[in-house]
């Protein structure tokens, strides 16, 4: 083949993936027409409000110096800046937008600045987000929203609200100030096969209100819920971010676009490369997290995997390994216990990646407890739990607080230059001194009663703007001190997943109720519709065998690919005591090789194939697909209680011409054409109850 005819087949390739993956011209349209209206030249309207000295934005900002400007970030996108300053009180209220070239999104971040002399008027009811959304007829609009992720069963249950006739106003808030915490902060809004899928970037505080205006209209406002400050002279403040996403076509057209979006733009990258899917190791349930771990069971742990040949590419060591008082949530002595760790984390980390196994250390640097060197010599880095009014104490209907230590211990200020200066040295030693591959962060408390607490009453809401800019500030300095260190983004589980978290860490520990095979199906198909990459941990026998039982231990227990399948996830984390030399590793290692064969396809569309449902007495499917490729998963998942044995799932986004070969993992295929699969559907038979399938499938020519 010549050089051109190469080249011409490249681009060819590469613009029938973009013309898929990414916006078509209706949807681009749109976005451009909204734009247009809220962030062009002339007259302001743009999409976000707020009260000066108790006068409307929508009335102020007629009067007030008006400039625009605009620059190309990079290839993908174009950054406009709409900025209004009052010439009476010097208030400058600057709007960052980002619009996007391969996708119909459109960002943007409101900016508050004192470019006064004097104090302004009270700055209150910020709304980074209010506009009208309009159906071209009078018709009703449909918002899916989500459950956050409060550590139950029913974490990002997938809900769903018809908003026009008879439901005219919706209300959503996280809760005790961590962003996902009860509510997810993602939207989906349909109106007659159209709309638009909303993100709220805040890990803090936010609130959302969705009105109907009149037979045609939906008003939608969201951000930080309490805003009520002034600045002084030179002072300035950030809102939270707003991100939307304009989607034309099926019920699935607007999540799958959001999905590329994310997968395109958001989720982190660490040397230039998307994280892959993987499967990953730690030893939190057989060392009481890291309390009873030592330097020679740590190794033993690694070695043992590597032994077994199961593809480990990270070594997890979790909380407990610093100077604590007998207990993990002793948190604040941010060093390493050399009673039990003499070398360091070093030794181990070091003996890891000797054998191509890298290592992940969880840290809490947010949470102080009061026998810990922070607390102890810099009490004037923290907020203190005791000065908390009791009105604003964690109210007791908090969906699901961890047992035992939510509320527990002071906050560590990030809003406070010293101290975020000393956290982000001290963390960026022990990275590099411990030599530390990956950065795992958890948060076990609400916040938002300590941001309240020091709220002054003219200036509410400052505490958390100033927490929230100097968190991300921090994770982006280690980001830049270590480009190429992944995160990990934990508050209990997934209590803190809001998009600007999200562009800078990983959900790995996607909630804190693991295990349990029915909850695990329901957090993937609930979270796989807003995030496309996230983890969660693995067992494969019901029970854990209990601390200090014999290697060799009773007969092996039989390995359960039920319980390993409903866990299966873009990033697996296995939690299985590997000292047991007669565990079913045979099995294990079928196991993992068929997860390392199908997750790729995680990061592809998303098709839920059956109703969600908690329910031991149903089915459960769901569909990926990687339509650039050709390529799918399926999986099916046969409950307990149901008492059907066969059934049938209509795939979705296949070539109806095209042949597909669809084989069953555990063996066995059948070829089907893609109208076959789509319309008549894909036959499965499960004679066990209680027993998952996984189907792989591959167009051909």
């Amino acid at each position: 083949m010549s050089t051109l005819r190469l080249l011409t087949a490249i681009i060819i390739m590469l613009t029938s993936l973009s013309a898929f993956a990414q916006g078509t011209p209706g949807e681009m349209q749109a976005r451009d027409q909204w734009v247009a209206a809220r962030f062009g030249g002339g007259t302001v309207a743009l999409p976000i409000s707020f009260t000066l000295g108790g006068a409307p934005s929508t009335t102020l900002l007629k009067t007030w110096k008006l400039e625009r400007g605009e620059r190309k970030l990079d290839r993908d996108r174009t950054e406009i800046t709409v900025t209004c300053t009052d010439p009476a009180s010097g208030l400058s209220v600057r709007c960052v937008a980002v619009q996007y070239r391969d996708y119909p999104a459109i960002e943007w971040t409101p900016y508050f600045k004192n470019t006064g002399s004097a104090t302004t008027p009270i700055i209150a009811d910020i709304q980074a987000l209010d506009a009208k959304f309009e159906r071209a007829t009078p018709g009703e609009f449909v918002l899916d929203h989500a459950k956050g992720s409060p550590a139950q069963p029913s974490s990002y249950e997938p809900r769903s609200t018809v908003l026009g006739k008879k439901e005219r106003k919706l209300k959503l808030a996280t809760f005790g100030g961590r962003s996902s915490n009860s509510t997810m902060p993602y939207w989906k809004l349909d109106w007659d096969k159209a709309g638009a899928v909303f993100a709220v970037g805040w890990p803090g505080q936010w609130a959302a209100t969705f009105e109907s205006v009149g037979d045609s209209a939906l008003r939608i406002c969201a951000g930080q819920q309490q805003t009520h400050f002034k600045l002084e002279p030179a002072e300035e403040v950030r809102s939270p971010l707003i991100a939307v996403l304009f989607w034309q076509g099926d019920q699935f057209r607007g999540h799958n676009l959001w999905r590329a979006w994310m997968l395109a733009h958001n989720v982190p990258r660490f040397d230039g490369a998307l994280p892959p899917t993987q499967f990953i190791a730690c030893s939190s349930h057989q060392f009481n997290e890291m309390l009873g771990a030592t330097e020679a069971n740590q190794k033993q742990m690694i070695d043992r995997y590597v032994a077994e040949r199961l593809p480990i590419r990270y070594w997890w060591m979790d909380a407990g390994w610093y100077v604590n008082n007998g207990t993990w949530k002793n948190v604040g002595t941010w060093e390493v216990d050399r009673k039990r760790f003499p070398n360091g984390l070093r030794a181990i980390t070091d003996h890891g990646r000797s054998k191509g196994v890298k290592s992940i250390v969880w840290f809490e640097p947010e949470r102080v407890t009061t026998d810990s060197w922070i607390f102890k010599n810099h009490l004037e880095w923290c907020f203190d739990q005791d000065k908390i009014p009791v009105e604003l104490r964690t109210p007791p209907k908090d969906p699901s607080p961890p047992s035992g230590y939510h509320g527990s211990g002071h906050l560590f200020n990030f809003g406070d230059p010293e101290a975020w200066k000393w956290m982000v040295n001290h963390i960026d030693r022990m990275i590099t001194e411990e030599g530390i591959d990956f950065y795992r962060q958890d948060f076990n408390m609400d916040p938002l009663p300590f941001w309240q607490a020091n709220d002054a009453s003219d200036r509410q809401g400052i505490t958390e703007i100033r927490y929230v800019t100097g968190f991300l500030a921090y994770w982006d300095e280690l980001r830049r001190r270590h480009p190429t260190m992944p995160l990990d983004a934990c508050a209990s589980g997934g209590r803190r997943n809001d998009i600007e978290t999200l562009r800078r860490g990983l959900p790995l520990l996607r909630d804190d109720y693991l295990f349990e095979p029915v909850s695990q199906q329901a957090h993937t198909y609930g979270i796989s519709y807003w995030i496309p990459y996230h983890g969660t941990g693995t067992r494969f026998v019901a029970a854990f065998v209990p601390p200090g039982e014999s290697s060799k231990g009773p007969a092996a227990e039989v390995v359960d690919p039920y319980l390993f399948r409903s866990h299966m996830a873009p990033s697996l984390i296995a939690c299985w005591d590997v000292r047991r030399e007669n565990n079913d590793y045979e099995a294990l290692r079928r196991l993992t090789a068929q997860f390392e064969k199908v997750a790729p396809a995680y990061l592809g569309d998303y098709y839920p194939l059956t109703t969600y449902s908690l329910s031991k007495d149903v089915w459960m499917a769901w569909q990926f697909d990687q339509p650039e490729k050709g390529e799918g998963v399926v999986q099916v998942f046969r409950r307990e209680g149901s008492a059907y044995e066969t059934a049938r799932f209509k795939l979705h986004g296949l070539k109806a011409a095209a042949n597909y070969v669809v084989e069953n993992i555990d063996g066995g295929s059948e070829t089907w054409t893609g109208t076959e699969l789509m319309e008549s559907g894909l036959p499965v038979a499960i004679v066990k109850q209680s027993a998952a399938l996984v189907f792989a499938y591959k167009r051909v020519k």
